[in-house]
């Protein structure tokens, strides 16, 4: 397929004029923006506390390829390898530069730089490679090491640990020597250069990797091997539309892009460092928000992924297990039992907010982490997570937090969260955001019910907080106001009560429902953060109105900078780049709002609705209690290929069955056996699951 007709490709012969908007090249473990001179690697930071941001490393790879020839430049990202490629293209040659992240290799980024003669000459053809890199780095003291196996080699030590007494990561690169020029001899039609670059947190690990990737490239299997690991990628996930291109174009982006910042599904280690706003490429001091981890990766990133990927899904959750001792040291300072989690995390997770109101006030990423536990556990059944895996420390820690966190009114004999920072963070020390409450009674809840499934005792307090947490509700107006004392009309920054309805889940009739996206969507701020509007379109998408979604989830295309798909934070190019944040909720309104996808404790609910303009929508991989499902959504119909799921966190995947709500009928599903039926609500759950009603 040409550029023009594959939309996995996004080319252009000119870059952006905004160097922030050139593609980000990532692999979980390393990031770089394409031609910088500066990277990142995934759990490496540098400043203590509020200072604390990504640590910049210097990228050996900053080069651009030049020649004196006339030349007509190209410049596309193929999202279906990851692979960015320069090409320039005169009378006499063509010059094609690659760049890539190893998606296998977490270790290795990659430049090759190929020269095909056009015309039969004895003249040799030269082009030259500018480079701007420097072996130096604000954050990291680098020395000179010995060259190892014709690679040069720096070492060095972050200058700040993240907290008093905390270790300064390492950090070593040992990479290909580039020279300045390269030469093309009369005697060739063409040639291949390949230059490797390793960056790890040990000398013995770089070296190890700089081997592995010599003897890639001798074997041939250097490239290949890169591309054979996104190619698994994308058959375990695909979202493709029938009827918008700039659409279909969007989500495959967004998609890339996630998972992009997420390691292979291969990988073991153990040492993913989360997800932050702006990625791996992005986060330097006082940039894209230091690099840190937010609810952005629970709440916004992660349902999107984890509909696909059980292995990465738990590795989000493993992130939090590891910053448990930190998340205990927050609760306990700010005098209170359990965890805290902080509102911006780093590696330890101690509190690395660089204004204190946030980390005190925020306290709703309590619940938003254990949300994704929840959804974890009911997508997978995989209780090894929360055994073994220490998830029950989180969910009961958190429960813990709560009731120590909770004030009892004697006047109504209702628990109260007083002082909180809503998600809408125009407002702070405000009483029972209802967004907050909500999210810790249903944190509660899910707490009681976990140790149930592992045969422990729950305290009481988790119940009887949880029955009797306060829910703000304006009976007068049938709408969730904000908080106590919201008035109807008061701006607000971003999603938030709108939540509630998803990704939430509180029981409400449809016109409560309603209310509440009319009450909220005319006053909130159009120059607002890019994930917002998903939110109000799955509402609409929720009551029908297919239309009205299409139209708010149209303004989140001016968050999409040409010619890569590069989102920014808000809508006129400022804020944080590559924002994730806003990728994750504009996949979610199309994943669980055009499909009316919901994890629920013994079904995955579907509810499908697609707007005038489009008339088909393929998603392919969705994983299931150990199955991956291929969906196919038309007008007026749906159809559904089980595959078995390789690899599941369940060793025998559960015989599965789709349950339609109108007829009551039950469809089994059988491996590669399509299933046809007319479009409307139902489930997919077990075959051995009756219930006696239509479940929700």
């Amino acid at each position: 397929m040409s550029g023009e007709s594959d939309p996995y490709i996004f080319s252009t012969d000119t870059l952006p004029g905004d160097l922030r908007f050139l593609p980000p090249l990532a692999n979980g473990l390393l990031g770089w923006r394409v031609y910088n001179n500066i990277m990142h690697m995934g759990g490496v930071y540098n400043g203590e506390g509020g200072r604390c941001h990504r640590a910049d490393v210097p990228c050996p790879l900053a080069v651009k390829v030049e020649m004196v020839e006339p030349a007509q430049h190209t410049y596309s990202l193929d999202t279906h390898t990851g692979v960015f490629t320069h090409t320039l293209s005169s009378a006499s040659v063509t010059v094609s530069q690659s760049l890539y992240s190893h998606r296998y290799y977490p270790n290795l980024m990659v430049m090759e730089v190929l020269l095909v003669r056009q015309v039969t000459s004895e003249e040799p053809i030269t082009i030259q490679l500018t480079s701007s890199f420097t072996p130096q780095s604000k954050d990291i003291v680098f020395e000179t090491g010995p060259d190892y196996k014709g690679g040069s080699h720096i070492q060095g030590k972050t200058s700040s640990a993240e907290f008093p007494g905390g270790s300064c990561p390492e950090v070593h690169l040992i990479w290909t020597p580039i020279p300045s020029s390269l030469t093309l001899l009369p005697e060739q039609s063409q040639a291949r250069w390949g230059f490797i670059l390793i960056v790890a947190n040990s000398l013995d690990t770089a070296e190890d990797n700089f081997d592995e990737g010599l003897n890639l490239m001798a074997s041939g299997n250097l490239r290949p091997s890169h591309e054979k690991a996104w190619k698994e990628l994308w058959l375990q996930s695909q979202m493709e539309v029938v009827g918008s291109e700039s659409l279909c174009k969007a989500l495959i982006g967004c998609l890339f892009y996630l998972l992009s910042a997420f390691p292979s599904i291969h990988d073991t280690s153990g040492s993913f460092g989360g997800v932050s706003p702006g990625g791996l490429s992005n986060g330097g001091d006082g940039q894209d928000y230091w690099g840190h981890v937010f609810w952005d990766q629970d709440i916004w990133m992660y349902p999107g992924i984890a509909l696909f990927y059980p292995k990465l899904a738990r590795s989000v959750l493993e992130y939090r297990v590891g910053t448990v001792d930190g998340a205990k040291d927050n609760a306990q300072k700010q005098g209170y039992k359990g965890l805290k989690f902080p509102w911006e995390s780093a590696v330890s997770g101690r509190e690395v907010c660089p204004e204190d109101i946030y980390g005190q006030q925020e306290i709703h990423i309590n619940g938003d982490v254990t949300l994704a536990f929840q959804h974890y556990l009911y997508l997978t059944e995989d209780l090894s997570m929360f055994a073994e895996g220490r998830g029950s420390e989180v969910i009961y820690g958190v429960a813990d937090y709560w009731v120590s966190r909770v004030t009892l009114n004697p006047e109504d004999q209702k628990y109260h969260l007083l002082g909180v920072m809503p998600p809408d963070e125009y407002y702070y020390n405000v009483n029972n955001s209802v967004y907050t409450n909500t999210v810790a009674k249903f944190s509660l809840q899910f707490a009681v019910e976990l140790a149930a499934l592992l045969q422990q005792p729950a305290p009481k307090e988790w119940h009887e907080v949880a029955e009797n947490l306060i829910i703000p509700f304006d009976q007068a107006n049938q709408y969730h106001p904000e908080y106590d004392g919201y008035t109807k009309g008061h701006p607000v920054k971003q999603a938030d009560a709108v939540m509630l309805g998803y990704p939430l889940g509180l029981p409400m009739t449809p016109e409560v429902r309603k209310n509440d996206l009319e009450v909220y969507e005319p006053v909130t701020d159009p120059d607002g953060p890019a994930m917002t509007w998903g939110m109000f379109a799955i509402g609409w998408l929720e009551l029908g109105e297919a239309e009205k979604a299409r139209v708010l989830l149209d303004k989140c295309f001016s968050n999409i900078q040409a010619p890569f798909q590069v989102w920014s934070e808000s809508s006129d190019g400022s804020g944080a780049v590559n924002f994730l944040t806003g990728m994750g909720g504009f996949l979610q309104a199309v994943l669980f709002g055009f499909t009316g996808f919901r994890v629920q404790k013994e079904f995955l609910a579907f509810s499908p609705l697609l707007p005038k303009d489009i008339s088909e929508l393929c998603v392919r991989g969705v994983n299931y209690l150990g199955s991956q499902m291929d969906w196919l959504l038309r007008k007026d119909e749906i159809c559904i290929i089980l595959r078995a799921q390789e690899g599941s966190p369940n060793p025998k995947p559960w015989d599965l069955q789709v349950v339609l709500k109108a007829s009551g009928t039950k469809i089994p599903l059988s491996p590669g056996q399509p299933v046809t039926f007319p479009r409307g609500p139902g489930y997919i759950c077990k075959t051995t699951l009756t219930f006696p009603c239509w479940p929700f």
